[in-house]
């Protein structure tokens, strides 16, 4: 069934810094000029190359390999007799299962002293017999809902953690929300719908803020939502609503039951936009006349547990 390896790779600190300032030297210059330590950015290095090398010895079953950087997976073609490894933090397994289709995914913790791998459930020299397990159809696999935003002209995207819509800068976003039957303008930083995966992070810092402001004020405190990543609902949350003359905020918070949809449209004539877990660059266009809908997605990524 599996002809070809894809090790999906991201590029360490380092590495980034000699691509910005061409050479080693001029990097380690600049780090430590700025009273950074270079020692640091020179030890994730070795141990992500030290990973990648054991990992690819490691899971040599005759296939070809071909590594992949995380920025190119976007446009890449992946192919159903692809194995799918990852090699690197949570993102890029988030950003990963968005493209990939339901092709399971083997995510690999390359420095668990460093990161703490929520998503990375196996180390480099455990991977071979997770990898064994997907070729022989005997993997443990954990199917984790993806959302999903729509825009009337057909273009969608997918995210594994959370979708934020809003504008590309600090300004407010202007837009009209509906929710089942309540409908309502709104102008806030945006709103962010939030996956199973993604309620113990981007979300979980808004009900922070949110607990603390309540306690400050002397309220009620608000307990963060935590869903299993496989729980079909979603919840969205709009950050810092402003209430006026032509914007509510009753509409803040709420979940999208199995089957439900967020609807929104935008009231903005440029600027507005659509990204999800993080990836600011891999946008939808929201501005005036776009309506979104936002809904659990079909699709569901499948990541390998044992």
């Amino acid at each position: 069934m599996y002809q070809k390896l894809i090790i999906v790779v991201r590029k360490t600190r380092l590495q980034e810094l000699v691509e910005r300032f061409n050479t080693r030297s001029q990097a380690k210059f600049y780090i430590e000029h700025a009273g950074g330590d270079f020692n640091d950015y020179q030890r994730e290095d070795d141990a992500y190359r030290s990973s990648l090398e054991v990992l690819r010895r490691s899971l040599d079953f005759g296939m070809p390999q071909q590594l992949v950087d995380r920025i190119l997976v976007p446009t890449f073609q992946f192919q159903p007799e692809d194995l799918i490894v990852t090699l690197g933090q949570d993102g890029v397994v988030a950003n990963t299962a968005k493209y990939v289709g339901i092709q399971p995914i083997v995510a690999v913790n390359p420095e668990p002293e460093r990161f703490d791998g929520i998503l990375l459930p196996f180390l480099p020299n455990q991977a071979r017999l997770s990898v064994q397990k997907v070729i022989e159809g005997t993997a443990k696999i954990l199917e984790v809902t993806l959302a999903q935003i729509e825009l009337q002209d057909g273009q969608r995207l997918l995210a594994f953690n959370d979708l934020f819509i809003g504008a590309r800068s600090h300004v407010s976003a202007l837009y009209r929300i509906k929710h089942g039957t309540k409908s309502e303008i709104q102008s806030s930083s945006g709103v962010l719908v939030s996956t199973g995966a993604g309620s113990t992070g981007w979300l979980s810092s808004v009900f922070n803020m949110a607990s603390v402001i309540a306690s400050f004020c002397e309220a009620t405190a608000v307990k963060p939502i935590r869903l299993p990543w496989e729980d079909r609902r979603l919840v969205y949350v709009v950050r810092e609503p402003f209430a006026s003359r032509h914007s509510q905020a009753t509409l803040v918070a709420g979940m999208l039951e199995p089957g439900q949809e967020l609807v929104l449209e935008s009231l903005m004539p440029s600027g507005g936009s659509v990204f999800s877990d993080g990836m600011e660059a891999d946008f939808l266009e929201f501005n005036s006349g776009a309506i979104a809908t936002v809904r659990a997605a079909e699709q569901r990524a499948r990541l390998v547990v044992s």
